[in-house]
Formats: structure tokens, C-alpha cells, sequence
């Protein structure tokens, strides 16, 4: 995997003008931070959200599963969802975005067991790191927060490197200049919305970002004057197979699903999104974000729906890159890509530019904007809850109020984006590409993830197993990636270390060794016998201070009621019987994507005959029209109640028939149990009515 020789810029070949670049990061960035300041405001005036510690790093606990599969889609579909996943098409053809969408849905399918077991152990948590430290106290704390924290790097400067080299190749404007500018409107809008906003933005990337690779595959297989169908593309496919056919593929073919390599990147794929899924704090923040019934329905329906985006997208411009590169519309005719460009992700850019011009650049300039941006901010809160809750209030002010709790996230998310722009700074410098961090992510983290997972759900793991078995498999997969990438190569260059062999032992390695560790370690301190009731005990933030000084009874903002016990009780039956649906409903689907599915057709050796490939085409396109109703229509249609209230609201308010604060009272009055006599409630109603 080599990496650009002294990361020259692509000026000269740009596609769109350097003002087109500024234009999309900080117009439409401001723009979006605009819009979801507005909302925020909205929210605030007319529906009784307060921005509390609370609303601000759990959005008030009551996002419905529309919007919980929304986000999940959006914080999955980073760069690299799209970059990555059609580079490896253009290197193995039709298995690629396969391997890499099935490798990286089970993730999030599996996760759905984890959102529900953290709801129903610990339903006060704000991360995950805080049920690690109320079972096995500050040591492991200590460990699983690097962890975390690293995860959360990682996935942050891919965001960042991967979206500025695009910027980069399609408007010619400065890597640099772009790396320090897409994080500025996320910034913004999260700043002033926190999760809420945060999950709002991701609805709107996602469904802008949906229609776009649905306008690309309409394109390829439909009304391209040199495409335009599944038989002129796997005419095309045919010919590049015989000019340069894929070592390792059955026959050297772009069409089976038989692919050496291709299985190779399918392990290391599984293992490093272990990782970046089971450790990333963004993922739990939206599972504690949901409402505790639509926690499983989220995260099916997301993974469900994200497993279109990367298969066709890849299946659609990868192809198309294939299919095209010996065309003069393509930006390196005469020449093949070189192996650094479809590492830094170019693939997908270059084959829009041959497929649709300028408007094929600007259409990818925005789906990578919207991935990385909405990613980004997702990661801004992931890691703001951590620093505020899991080091400052766990250890600097354990009675920090609200009001505190708010300025310390505020000033964790500026911080944090100051960091990871300078960090892709360096890695620029250094010639580190995204394509490198995505398969190394899993050798640095994926030790963690069996130890953080048997924490939620075993109770027999003791504190030592925990907290040593991340750090003894840290080691162990250094040590395989390292004396491999030395065997292989003799040397630890950045392109024999990102190959994939070096890369396979290290990530396989990070992912199992524990499995040693953990059973060595019960073995030595005995089996844990954990209650499960230190997790009980995780407390909200205080929002007192702040309801105080908005003049308003915490009680009646969102999210902002105590639970009664047998409140608490009913909640408890609906997610013990979630947990039961979620265990048998994911390893079904995880065993169809990885085994029924494909290895069948891998073990086969089937070349794709020109109608299974069309037939292959169609089943994608109706994918991602189905991923479109389900996180783009759906989440819609679910809050059409609060969209209609909202609506009204305003009219009421700018027609000045009636105040906000006047509705949002006798509201108050309506949903406080108990405390008014019925005749009184009918009368309310009346009032409303009439109003």
C-alpha cells in the first residue's frame, strides 16, 4: 500500500475551481450549522427542550428508532465507507463492496444486543466507560478511557484526512486549508445543540447524501451514454479483465466473488470494525439517546439500511471506474491509478468526474462533505461525554453542576477539533493515507473489545481480566504486525506495514488474543459472581441550576422527568424482552451476511454470467431505495405528530393568537398525573382547541 510521494496536491488535475472547494466547506457548512441553530432555537421556544447537561449529551433520552437508525447510518457512512469501499472494488471487482459492506454491517447488527443490555444494566450511563468503571473501578477505568479515546482518534482523523485528499483531488484547494476548515461548521452546530443537533444533522447528510448515490446508479446502469446498463458495464469489466486481470481472482476476473485479496481485506475489515463500532462512544450515545423501545428497532433498521450504501456505491463507481479508465473522460487516461491515489481514496472521485463531468465532481464533493461532517460531529460528542463525565466529574468535581458540565463539554469540542485538524496536519506531512489508517485502526484497538463487551453481558469476568487482557493483546498484535510486515519485506516502511498480510496477523491477533488472556486470568483470581447493581447507581447530571435560571420546573422539559418505580418497572420488562428478540434476530442476520450469502458463491468460484450481474445490479438499486423509505422517509413519517405540533405552534405564535409559553403550559398541566381534576383537564383541552 504505497503512499503519495511527498503528498503533491492535485491542482492541476482538479475537476472544479479551488473557489467551488471553499465554497461547499464553508458555505454549505455554515449554511447546515445555520439551519441546525435555527432548529435548536425551534426546539427550545416551542417544545420545551432546555438545553440541560442532560439534553446536550443524550438529546433527553428520547429519540425514536427512526432517527436512531438515521444516525447510526450517518456516524457509519464516514470517508471511508464510500472512499475506501470503492478503492476495493477498483482492486478486486464485484467482491469488494461486498466484503466491506457485510464485514461492517454485522458490527453494527451485533451492537443492537449491546445498546439494549446498556439500557436495561445501566439506564442513567452517559458512556460506556462509566458501567466500566462502576464494576471494575479506576484502573480499568483508566485502561478502557485510552482505549476509547484512541478509537475515537482514529476514526476522527480518517474523517478528516480522507474528506481534505478529496477536496483536494476534485477543487485543488490546499489539504491544509481544508483540514482546519470542515470541522468549523460542525463545531457550530454542535456547540449550540449538542446530540440532538447532532442526530438532526445526521437525518438531513443521510437523506441529501441517499438520493446522490441514487442519481450515481441511475447514471451507471440506466442513461450513461457509455454505460448505461448492466451489459455494457460487464462488457466493460470483461474487457479490463483481460488488459489487467486481478492476481488472486478466479481467472483473473472483475466478476466473482472468489478473490484472494479480496477475502484477506474481508478479515481485517471485520476485525477493525469491531473495534471502531464496540468501542466508540458515538455508538452508545446513540443507543442512551433512544427511547428504551426503539433502541432495538434502530439499530437493526440502520445496519439493515447501511449495508446499501457502501455495496452499491462501491458496486456502482468502482465499476464504473473499471469500466472507464480506458476512456479519455477518465482524469489519468492513458495511464491506470496509482497505487497511492486509490489508497488516499480516489477512486470514487476520479470515476464521477468520467461519468458526469463537473456535476459528477460536485455531487461527490457533497456526499464526502456530508460523511464527513456529520461523522465528525458525532465523534465531537462521543468524546465531549467522555472527557466531561468519565474524567472531570468521575475525578476533578463529582458535584459539578449542569451549568459546569455544559461548559466543559463546550470546551472539550473546540478543543478536540483543534487537535485532530493539527494531528491530519502532521499525518499529511508524513504521507499517511486514510486507505492506512482504515486497516490499522484494529491492531491498536480491537484488544479492547472483547474484554468491554463481557462487561455488559457476563458476570463472571473479574476486574483483572478486564483490564489486562486490552493491554496484553495490544501487545501481542504489535509484535504480529510488525515481525510479519519485517518477514514479509524486510523492512517496516509505511507501504510494506499497510499490506495485507502484516496487516491480517496484527488485526486477527488484536481480536483473539484476549480470548487467552481472559481465560488465564479467571483462572488465576476465579470467576467474578457481579450483582449488576453498582451500574444502577450511575447518576444524571444535575440540571437544577439551569432549569432555575430558564424560571422553569425541570419536570416538564424533555427529558427532564424522574422516573417512578413503576415507570421504571415497565421500562425494564419492554427491554428484557427486547434483549431476548435482539439475540436471536442479529446472529441470524450476522450469520446470512457472513457465511450464507457469500461463501457459497466464494467457495463456488462463480464467475457472474452477464444476467446475475444485472440481477445483482437491481437488487442493490432496490437496497438503497428501501434504505431511503427506512432512514430517510421513515423517521419523517414517525414524527409527524411533533413536526404538525410544531408547525402549529409557530403559526399561532406569528399570527400572535397565542404564546408559546401559553400552549407549552396548559401542555405542562395536561401531562402532570394527578394533580388536576379532570373537569379542569377537559377545560384545558377546550382552551387549547379554541385557541
Amino acid at each position: 500500500m504505497d503512499h503519495a510521494p511527498e503528498n503533491k496536491d492535485h491542482i492541476s488535475n482538479a475537476a472544479l475551481g479551488q473557489g467551488v472547494g471553499y465554497g461547499i466547506v464553508l458555505g454549505l457548512g455554515g449554511a447546515f450549522a445555520i439551519g441546525m441553530i435555527a432548529t435548536t432555537y425551534i426546539l427550545r421556544r416551542y417544545n420545551r427542550e432546555l438545553q440541560t447537561s442532560e439534553m446536550f449529551n443524550t438529546a433527553g433520552r428520547t429519540v425514536k428508532s427512526g432517527l436512531v437508525a438515521a444516525a447510526v447510518v450517518s456516524s457509519w457512512t464516514w470517508a471511508a465507507t464510500l472512499l475506501q469501499s470503492t478503492g476495493v472494488c477498483y482492486r478486486y471487482g464485484v467482491s469488494g463492496p461486498f466484503w466491506y459492506a457485510s464485514g461492517a454491517t454485522v458490527q453494527i447488527l451485533l451492537f443492537a444486543t449491546l445498546a439494549i443490555e446498556l439500557k436495561r444494566r445501566a439506564p442513567n450511563a452517559h458512556t460506556y466507560l462509566e458501567v466500566i468503571k462502576a464494576r471494575y473501578g479506576t484502573f480499568a477505568h483508566m485502561v478502557f478511557m485510552v482505549f476509547g479515546l484512541v478509537t475515537n482518534i482514529l476514526v476522527s482523523l480518517m474523517l478528516i484526512v480522507g474528506g481534505s485528499a478529496t477536496v483536494n483531488a476534485l477543487t485543488g484547494m490546499h489539504t491544509i486549508a481544508a483540514i482546519y476548515l470542515l470541522p468549523i461548521g460542525v463545531v457550530a452546530y454542535t456547540l449550540v445543540g449538542g446530540l440532538k443537533a447532532t442526530i438532526l444533522t445526521d437525518w438531513a447528510h443521510t437523506f441529501i447524501l441517499l438520493i446522490i448515490i441514487i442519481v450515481f446508479a441511475l447514471t451507471t446502469y440506466a442513461s450513461h451514454d457509455v454505460l448505461g446498463s448492466p451489459s455494457a458495464v460487464y462488457d466493460l469489466l470483461v474487457q479490463a479483465a483481460a488488459r489487467h486481470p486481478v492476481d488472486g481472482n478466479r481467472d483473473g476476473s472483475y466478476l466473482t466473488m472468489q478473490s484472494r485479496e479480496g477475502a484477506i481485506f474481508f478479515v481485517i475489515n471485520i476485525v477493525g470494525n469491531f473495534g471502531t463500532v464496540f468501542l466508540d462512544n458515538g455508538y452508545y450515545n446513540k443507543a442512551i439517546a433512544a427511547s428504551p423501545v426503539h433502541a432495538l428497532p434502530g439499530y437493526i433498521i440502520g445496519g439493515l439500511c447501511w449495508f446499501a450504501i457502501p455495496w452499491l456505491t462501491a458496486t456502482t463507481m468502482g465499476l464504473a471506474g473499471l469500466a472507464l479508465e480506458n476512456n479519455p473522460r477518465f482524469p489519468t487516461y492513458p495511464d491506470r491509478m496509482a497505487d497511492a491515489d486509490v489508497s488516499a481514496g480516489l477512486v470514487l472521485p476520479y470515476a464521477a468526474v468520467a461519468l458526469l463531468g463537473k456535476g459528477g465532481a460536485i455531487a461527490t464533493l457533497l456526499i464526502v462533505f456530508m460523511a464527513v461532517t456529520s461523522a465528525t460531529s458525532s465523534q465531537l460528542i462521543a468524546v465531549s461525554t467522555i472527557c466531561t463525565y468519565d474524567l472531570y466529574r468521575a475525578y476533578f468535581n463529582p458535584q459539578a453542576s449542569g451549568k459546569r458540565l455544559i461548559y466543559m463539554s463546550h470546551c472539550v469540542v473546540i478543543g478536540y477539533a483543534l487537535f485532530i485538524a493539527t494531528f491530519s496536519v502532521g499525518l499529511w506531512y508524513a504521507g499517511i493515507s486514510m486507505g492506512y489508517l482504515y486497516v490499522m485502526m484494529g491492531v491498536i484497538i480491537s484488544s479492547a473489545v472483547l474484554p468491554a463487551t463481557l462487561a455488559l453481558i457476563w458476570a463472571g469476568q473479574n476486574k483483572w481480566a478486564a483490564a489486562l487482557s486490552p493491554i496484553l493483546g495490544l501487545c501481542v498484535s504489535l509484535t504480529a504486525w510488525l515481525v510479519t510486515a519485517k518477514k514479509e519485506c524486510n523492512e517496516l516502511s509505511v507501504k510494506c506495514t499497510g499490506s495485507n498480510y502484516p496487516m491480517l496477523a496484527g488485526n486477527v491477533a488484536a481480536l483473539l488474543s484476549p480470548i487467552v488472556f481472559i481465560a488465564i486470568l479467571t483462572a488465576i483470581f476465579g470467576i467474578d459472581k457481579y450483582d449488576w447493581k453498582s451500574m444502577m447507581e450511575i447518576r444524571k447530571g444535575d440540571d437544577h441550576d439551569l432549569a432555575q435560571e430558564a424560571g422553569v420546573d425541570l419536570e416538564t422539559v424533555t427529558g427532564g422527568h424522574e422516573e417512578t418505580q413503576a415507570e421504571f418497572e415497565a421500562e425494564q420488562a419492554k427491554l428484557l424482552k427486547a434483549s431476548k428478540i435482539s439475540k436471536i434476530t442479529t446472529v441470524v442476520m450476522t450469520l446470512s451476511f457472513l457465511i450464507l450469502w457469500p461463501m457459497p458463491m466464494y467457495g463456488s468460484g462463480y464467475i457472474f454470467s452477464k444476467p446475475f450481474f444485472s440481477g445483482w445490479v437491481v437488487i442493490g438499486i432496490i437496497w438503497i431505495f428501501c434504505s431511503f423509505i427506512g432512514v430517510g422517509l421513515f423517521p419523517v413519517f414517525e414524527s409527524r405528530g411533533t413536526l404538525a405540533r410544531t408547525a402549529k405552534h409557530i403559526y399561532l405564535d406569528l399570527t400572535g393568537k397565542s404564546h408559546p409559553k401559553t400552549i407549552q403550559a396548559q401542555e405542562a398541566i395536561l401531562n402532570t398525573p394527578g394533580d388536576q381534576t379532570p373537569p379542569e383537564k377537559a377545560g384545558i383541552k377546550e382552551e387549547i382547541r379554541s385557541s
